[in-house]
């Protein structure tokens, strides 16, 4: 759990990534419930946090609580405060959480772990504003802005029975979804560069020297499973295991478990997922077709990932400018989504 402090920076400026902070700014004056949604290392409790200092309940206090983290025991305490003698060593009245929320911001992170006893009792906070305290028989009456984050698909866990559809249907009063860094190419470097100019603060070192080429094409080409959460450690750690504070970054250390003596799982033993397994290609073949099928492959891979900047595209494949015009004009490759001669 923790309560108000000053929000973090947010950085981006992709077209999706915009249209999500310009909904923020719609929702946040509101007092009513909303939901953030989206994958694992997204910063969705950054979008939480911003929507309570862009709401008139911004000077009031802002309370984080990771419902995944407690027992079902507890985080009712937690949430709802309990009465002296109400459980063994319950010695004296505890303030819940929502108590001390009032005329403020309550996140619940992590909503979809809650029990269905639980959620019926959050019902009744973002119905009715009404909380009794564990041991207690007094209703108390709180105004607090329920904000659920989750990375679970609710709707599926309603239809299932595993969530209650009251309480989804309180709380989705607005949904707003934060996109996956895959969505954002045009945040990738920006974002890195804050990360490794924040590691070398930290390392006490006096300026960061910036990434080679090749270290900015990999991270432009990288998936990001973990979304903002994974560059922020992966960038973190090329930096610091960089032995040269004056030299650029040439490689990004992708996986911390990349190592020649890393264990393997014993035969039979089910793969990992993520793990890819090496195939051996098909033969006979016609190695120059082939290499220029790739080649055409890659480079409309690399506009459609771009969304058709060209200069984005380049970084992607590591090329310069030139050598991507030259190269789309070699296969005939329009530069718009809707004109690709595709020879």
């Amino acid at each position: 759990m923790s309560e108000s402090r000053p929000v973090q920076p947010i950085i981006g400026e992709a077209p999706a990534f915009l249209a999500m902070l310009e909904h923020v700014s719609r929702a946040a004056p509101l007092s009513k419930p909303v939901l953030v949604v989206g994958e694992r290392g997204t910063g969705k409790e950054l979008i939480a946090s911003r929507l309570h200092f862009l709401s008139d309940r911004w000077e009031n206090v802002l309370v984080k609580v990771n419902c995944a983290t407690l027992t079902e025991s507890i985080l009712e305490s937690e949430l709802f405060g309990h009465e002296a003698g109400a459980f063994t060593d319950a010695r004296k009245t505890h303030i819940g959480h929502f108590e001390r929320a009032d005329e403020g911001t309550m996140v619940l992170d992590e909503l979809a772990t809650t029990s269905l006893r639980m959620q019926e009792k959050i019902l009744r906070v973002a119905e009715y504003g009404e909380i009794q305290r564990v041991g207690g028989s007094d209703t108390i009456h709180v105004d607090v802005r329920i904000v659920g984050s989750t990375n679970a698909d609710l709707r599926a866990l309603a239809a299932s029975g595993h969530f209650r559809e009251d309480l989804l249907d309180r709380l989705a009063f607005d949904v707003i979804t934060v996109p996956p860094l895959r969505e954002r190419i045009e945040d990738i470097l920006p974002l890195a560069y804050a990360f490794a100019i924040n590691m070398t603060s930290e390392l006490k070192r006096p300026l960061f020297p910036g990434f080679g080429p090749r270290a900015s094409s990999s991270l432009l080409r990288q998936d990001w499973p973990g979304n903002v959460r994974e560059l922020k450690n992966a960038v973190e750690r090329s930096v610091y295991r960089s032995t040269d504070p004056e030299e650029v970054i040439k490689a990004i250390a992708f996986d911390p478990f990349d190592s020649p003596y890393v264990p393997v799982a014993p035969k039979g033993q089910a793969t990992p997922q993520g793990v890819q397994i090496k195939r051996s290609p098909l033969l006979p073949t016609d190695l120059t077709e082939r290499l220029r099928d790739t080649e055409r492959d890659l480079l409309r891979a690399a506009l459609e990932k771009s969304r058709f900047n060209q200069r984005l595209a380049a970084k992607l494949l590591n090329l310069t400018y030139d050598q991507l015009r030259g190269k789309l004009r070699k296969y005939d490759i329009s530069c718009r989504p809707d004109n690709d001669a595709r020879k």
